[in-house]
């Protein structure tokens, strides 16, 4: 801004003058301090003052000349965002409807009501069932009936399609986009006989497998209303389980795809229903992209990636698998903690579980992820039910003796993304920072901005946040995240 013309003065005018400019400029730049406090709104959850998901806004900070900058470009963007979600897992179904209807209901709406929830808009659930399920079953048992005349959805319709029924109607229809994966092909279509310990696919049931994918599709949309957004070829492909298995190799999963799956659907008139290939872990990606994206065939059937972190933190895959084809999106499709126990008693409400999300979080988007599905919303006080005893950790703790609804860390710092970052949002550049502190900004599709701020530390930490038109001073507390939301 350039100072007015002012005519010749005497010294001591000119120094009057000065100082009167000095005086403007400092409550100018309180003023336009207070404007940029103003212009952000920031919402806490933190493990030591009780702040879940909590309005912060007008808490105030002091000044701290020597704090880092983490830096926002909003003119640079990365990916589009899909959003964000969770498993509808029969076991799932079975604890939510432990609770009276009014209270199942409120579950579902903080996870999925729009503005009311956490902006839950994605889903995923299994076809046949999974470990998260109270038994085996297939959608058709009967061996050798490779026409499926006896496939019915009728396994599912006690436990698995009211829940998601419930979901789709809290988020709104236009809301919700449902995936689809298997864990096992019937018994009769697999090479040891058995939904569990591994196994692969029979060649011979090859076709009558896609054909399966598509009967599911169909009758989720004809019979329930449901549409299916989007399928995997194979939960964890490369996992023998004491649960429902089956095994595929990158180039047999890539045979597959070409050869029955992709022109099946295609077929079908499904080329609107996104297919995924891997959903596993990262250790993997480079593996499954490189094989099945170069092959022209397949690529040209399927959508992206399907992600789980477990194993490693190799966030870099997804990164190497976008400069490779940067036309293939990946989704993150499953992530637990498992049950954590201390002298024999399973110990609830873990803070770490939480921060192992975020953590997660931050580096998947910041390296490419353009949606994040988390495992089970909801499991019992065991963990479970689980038919096998895999017992995990979920944002959603149902006591089914007393009805106690125990919120956790989990849902709160899932929350921080999903709540703040929408459906349609573009992920921009960001640096900078304190050493200890891990951040993502993205650019909402109404051109406003959403900052993540991790502090895993055990002390409190203070920076700067800028996003090129203004500076904030701002402080995190220890064990905290926190989300800074400019308007547009």
């Amino acid at each position: 801004m350039n100072a007015p013309l002012t005519p010749k003065k005497s010294p001591a005018a000119s120094a009057a003058v000065l100082a009167s400019i000095g005086l403007t400029a400092m409550v100018f730049a309180a003023s336009s301090r207070a404007a940029a406090a103003e212009t952000w709104a920031v919402f806490e959850t933190a493990k030591d003052n009780g702040h879940a998901l909590s309005d912060v806004s007008a808490t105030a900070v002091a000044a701290d000349a020597s704090a880092a900058e983490i830096v926002c470009v909003p003119s640079q963007r990365y990916q589009r965002i899909l959003g964000f979600g969770g498993a509808l897992t029969e076991s799932s179904a079975w604890v939510l409807a432990q609770l009276p209807d009014s209270r199942r209901a409120e579950v579902l709406r903080r996870y999925y009501a729009p503005g009311e929830g956490i902006g839950y808009t994605l889903a995923r659930t299994h076809i046949n069932s999974c470990d998260f399920s109270l038994g085996s079953w297939a959608l058709d048992p009967v061996a050798g009936d490779t026409e499926l005349e006896h496939f019915s959805l009728d396994p599912m319709r006690q436990w698995v399609l009211p829940l998601i029924h419930g979901a789709q109607s809290a988020a709104g229809p236009a809301n919700f986009h449902l995936l689809a994966s298997p864990w096992s092909p019937p018994s009769w279509m697999k090479t040891n006989g058995r939904m569990i310990f591994g196994g692969g696919l029979r060649p011979e049931c090859r076709q009558a497998w896609a054909d399966y994918f598509v009967r599911f599709i169909q009758d989720m949309d004809h019979q329930e209303h449901i549409p299916v957004w989007a399928i995997t070829v194979q939960n964890e492909p490369q996992a023998t389980q004491v649960w429902e298995s089956c095994i595929f190799s990158a180039a047999e999963e890539r045979d597959f795809v070409r050869d029955y799956l992709g022109p099946t659907l295609a077929r079908a008139g499904m080329e609107g229903v996104h297919l995924c290939i891997l959903d596993h872990i990262r250790d993997l990606v480079d593996e499954w992209t490189r094989t099945i994206y170069s092959d022209a065939k397949a690529s040209r059937y399927v959508w992206g990636t399907a992600l789980h972190w477990y194993v490693s933190d190799d966030f870099a895959s997804t990164m190497r698998a976008h400069a490779a084809f940067p036309d293939k999106p990946t989704l993150f499709t499953e992530g637990c903690v498992d049950r954590e126990v201390d002298s024999g008693k399973w110990v609830l409400g873990k803070w770490d579980h939480g921060e192992r999300y975020a953590h997660s979080m931050i580096n998947d988007f910041k390296n490419w992820v353009c949606g994040w599905i988390d495992w089970n919303i909801v499991l019992d006080q065991a963990g479970g039910p689980n038919h096998v005893g895999n017992f995990c950790d979920a944002p959603v703790i149902v006591d089914t003796e007393t009805g106690a609804v125990r919120y956790q860390s989990m849902f709160y710092y899932i929350g921080q993304f999903s709540r703040f970052v929408r459906p349609g949002a573009e992920r921009i550049e960001s640096h900078g920072g304190p050493a200890g502190l891990e951040s993502v900004a993205f650019a909402n599709p109404d051109s406003g901005l959403a900052v993540v701020v991790l502090n895993k530390g055990e002390s409190p930490v203070a920076f700067r946040l800028a996003d090129g038109a203004e500076s904030r001073m701002c402080a995190i507390p220890a064990r905290a995240i926190q989300t800074y939301v400019r308007a547009p």
